[in-house]
């Protein structure tokens, strides 16, 4: 299959490259750590973000440029309390507010105890203790992805690159979703599981190549033509078909 050979010419190197450099969520996270936020503070703002970031009512890069704007050179004592101002004058979150705002309450307590260098070292247990303190599956779409933006938190923190381990499957939102339909296959979570066990890149990765691709930003698509060439190109077409 194409996309197979597309992702193994990839690889986990190639994904790390196109997440630290071309992925504008990673920029976004980039921007606010810059602005000095305490660095557990930060983790646990990305996490929380993470959890809320779903019945978006703009594009996923959008809103996580408006929410590190927003965060950078805050102090946040309560993150609930401060949701609950950002939320409803949000120009790309305003749907489901108060549910969005119970979730956040509910792991609060889970996100003030968090041991960031010990979760970076055991990914799988952080995927396990926040379905835990959500009360729902861990390969929830939220919660998988929450571990992909700690994942990408954690490695701003620590300037130090460790893999998302292969049996975190990938976050299912509507992108993924419409590809594996055109694919031909029914059930996302296993497909993209063969793909990374096929090419040995792990589905958070497999991630990371396909949803900048299919963001349909010109800028983007041109950084990763200009990153990988012809496997670059190739990428983009299909993923755009």
């Amino acid at each position: 299959m194409q996309i197979v050979e597309i992702i193994s010419r990839i690889g986990v190197d190639g994904a790390r490259f196109i997440e630290e450099h071309i992925d504008p969520q990673f920029q976004a996270l980039r921007h606010l750590y810059g602005s000095g936020i305490d660095s557990d503070a930060f983790v646990r703002l990305v996490v929380a973000n993470a959890l809320v970031s779903y019945q978006l009512s703009g594009k996923g890069e959008e809103w996580w440029w408006e929410f590190a704007r927003g965060f950078s050179n805050k102090n946040v004592s309560s993150i609930t309390k401060a949701y609950a101002r950002f939320l409803p004058n949000s120009r790309t979150n305003r749907r489901l507010t108060p549910t969005k705002l119970k979730r956040l309450e509910r792991v609060e307590p889970f996100l003030k105890s968090m041991d960031v260098e010990q979760y970076y070292r055991n990914m799988r247990a952080l995927q396990e203790d926040l379905s835990d303190a959500l009360g729902t599956s861990k390969n929830a779409k939220t919660v998988v992805f929450a571990v992909k933006m700690f994942g990408y938190a954690a490695r701003i923190v620590m300037g130090k690159f460790r893999p998302y381990p292969m049996d975190i499957p990938i976050p299912v939102d509507s992108r993924i979703r419409r590809l594996t339909v055109r694919l031909g296959e029914k059930d996302p979570i296993r497909f993209w599981q063969g793909v990374a066990e096929e090419t040995e890149v792990p589905p958070l990765h497999i991630d990371s190549i396909l949803w900048p691709a299919m963001s349909g930003n010109p800028e983007v698509q041109e950084k990763i033509r200009g990153a990988f060439g012809d496997v670059g190109e190739e990428l983009i077409r299909f993923v755009g078909k």
